[in-house]
């Protein structure tokens, strides 16, 4: 594919999209019926869908029976442990062999013209990035996801939370479905704004920001208090009444949904004339300019908040008025 007829690319060899970032048309006022029935199936493809089956997957082929579960027994923890290691090695691993290894499409919709392999900094173990994101993701990540999906599942199991079953709450339990993204996009979002407050963003979130130039292995890659808040969205199904099906779906939405965000292509190619949205565009934004787009434009609150960032002139013009102001207010503190 031909990524000029899609964007621009500048000199140091960074690639934009010609259009600009938007949100869905999900909350908007007027309501835009038309815009919502044409982005309606992004909602679900590939995606959510792929997530919501990787749950079921769990639940019918992975997961032992729930009086199993009721223990906290060392056999059926491991075996949880290791097929999350496994498939999260497969799926993010899918994406860095294609575009990171074996460059399969070049750096055609690459938005950062650089390759972090090709990149060395002292911020990182061993001055390398790859190196760094994996071990920080299966060093403190995947041991805090599993403790998360762990707790959960015993809980269900011994009845320390509400169980509904589809048989007897099925509209309610497809609606929640329906709603996990914004569950997610929501925690995400407040999340992400706490930890963007000067104490804990040199403690914690800034291990994250030190993948300028996102790549799959720096989608997890986090300090373990960030690891835990951001995959604890899962816990948000032991509050409300739920489901331990859902409350996989919506832990596996957080865990694997995090490389589109961080893939660094703006498209990945699948044939000379076809390929799938990486939607990564308003995240890639957020690692480059730090104080923008602490969402990912599911629901629209940078813009109700002034920090969303489209990638146009405009909305670096709007950045650039807000950093002015923030100097301004920093300097007259003093």
């Amino acid at each position: 594919m031909d990524d000029l007829k899609y964007g621009k690319r500048n000199k140091r060899g960074d690639w934009a999209p010609d259009e600009p970032a938007g949100n869905a048309p999900l909350f908007t006022f007027p309501p835009r019926p038309l815009a919502l029935l044409k982005w309606l199936p992004s909602y679900f493809l590939p995606y959510n869908l792929l997530f919501a089956l990787s749950a079921v997957a769990w639940w019918h082929y992975v997961l032992p029976d729930v009086e199993v579960m009721k223990t906290l027994a060392f056999g059926w923890i491991a075996k949880l442990f290791l097929v999350n290691c496994a498939a999260l090695l497969l799926f993010f691993g899918a994406f860095e062999l294609r575009l990171y290894i074996l460059r399969a499409q070049g750096n055609r919709f690459k938005y950062n013209g650089k390759w972090p392999s090709e990149q060395k900094s002292k911020a990182f173990f061993f001055e390398n990035q790859n190196l760094d994101n994996m071990l920080r993701t299966f060093g403190t990540g995947m041991p805090i996801w599993t403790a998360i999906e762990v707790a959960i599942l015993y809980a269900y199991a011994n009845g320390y939370v509400p169980w509904l079953t589809v048989a007897e709450h099925p509209v309610y339990l497809f609606c929640l479905a329906l709603v996990v993204p914004i569950i997610h996009e929501t925690h995400f979002f407040l999340l992400h704004r706490a930890i963007h407050w000067p104490p804990l963003y040199k403690w914690v979130h800034s291990v994250h920001h030190n993948s300028v130039n996102p790549s799959p292995w720096s989608s997890l890659s986090m300090h373990p208090v960030e690891q835990f808040g951001y995959l604890g969205v899962a816990f948000w199904h032991l509050i409300i009444p739920s489901n331990p099906l859902l409350a996989l779906y919506q832990l596996h939405y957080a865990g694997f949904g995090a490389i589109p965000g961080h893939v660094g292509f703006d498209k990945v190619e699948l044939g000379e004339d076809t390929s799938i949205d990486s939607h990564a565009y308003i995240h890639y934004l957020h690692h480059k300019y730090f104080e923008v787009n602490y969402g990912d434009g599911l629901i629209p609150f940078d813009r109700w908040l002034g920090t969303f960032h489209d990638g146009s002139k405009e909305g670096e013009a709007r950045m650039q008025a807000r950093y002015e102001k923030k100097k301004a207010r920093a300097n007259a503190a003093q």
